[in-house]
């Protein structure tokens, strides 16, 4: 009888352990669907790297909501799929005799016209957001940035790297850049956590947050449809004005004719 209860208390033991077995496997093997895919994803090599360029100025009255759009998508890098790295251009049609947007520059505002051309659209407007080159819609749709972003992510892009070999200078390597037309290799100093200048302005009291300030932007070189890797040293010149530790560089490839974004990275100074 003994013998009995011993063994019968074991069966019961292996039951037991085999359920929370099959209990295990079936949470295992649930489908990735069921997984959070809005949480802030980690750094990680598998991710696919996003170009995402917001037009905008603070002279702007609907240009703030944008503004924290692109802040959002910067700080808060919610896709597993993408890194997205931001470039905020501040245009200079929104300036006045009595006032001007002191981030803005004609270039910015060239650059944007360049894109109504190769895009087929009528004039430049600001808030603009541009992804990889290839999409454009208003700033302020966040449900836009969503569905273009996880779909640029999809796209081969050339791997690039970037590495400080001395104080301000830095070794670019570029490879594997995917079949292109005539492309040019670009170069743009970033700024967080910058300030303000409107003064008794429309959009004074909205204080928009500025993240991804494009201080400088200026090509490095023009690469013919046969150039697949490229390496090049280059010197930043930083300006005192620029708080160092707000600062980025980011490097991206782009075909000149289609505004195709070919490859993208950076890296924090």
């Amino acid at each position: 009888m003994k013998q009995f209860f011993v063994f019968a208390l074991f069966a019961l033991f292996v039951g037991f352990f085999a359920g929370v077995l099959q209990i295990s496997e079936a949470i295992a093997q649930e489908p990735s669907a069921q997984v959070n895919q809005t949480k802030s994803p980690t750094n990680s090599d598998k991710k696919a790297f996003v170009l995402l360029e917001l037009y905008t100025s603070e002279g702007c009255p609907t240009c703030p909501p944008a503004d924290a759009n692109l802040a959002f998508l910067e700080k808060e890098q919610p896709f597993v799929q993408a890194e997205i790295i931001t470039l905020a251009l501040h245009v200079d049609y929104w300036n006045s005799l009595s006032w001007k947007d002191q981030y803005s520059s004609p270039m910015f505002s060239r650059r944007q016209q360049i894109y109504s051309q190769a895009l087929k659209i009528d004039s430049n407007y600001t808030p603009q957001m541009i992804v990889d080159g290839q999409t454009q819609f208003i700033g302020n749709n966040m449900a836009k940035a969503h569905k273009v972003i996880l779909e640029a992510a999809k796209t081969q892009k050339a791997a690039i790297e970037i590495a400080a070999v001395a104080a301000d200078k830095y070794k670019i390597k570029i490879s594997e850049i995917p079949a292109h037309g005539a492309a040019t290799v670009f170069l743009a100093i970033t700024e967080d956590n910058l300030t303000s200048s409107l003064k008794n302005e429309e959009n004074s009291s909205k204080k928009p947050e500025h993240i991804s300030v494009v201080r400088e932007l200026k090509s490095l070189v023009f690469l013919t449809a046969e150039q697949k890797n490229f390496e090049i040293e280059t010197i930043l010149q930083i300006q005192s004005a620029w708080k160092k530790e707000n600062l980025k560089l980011v490097v991206f490839v782009q075909e000149n004719f289609s505004r195709k974004v070919l490859g993208v990275s950076r890296i924090k100074l």
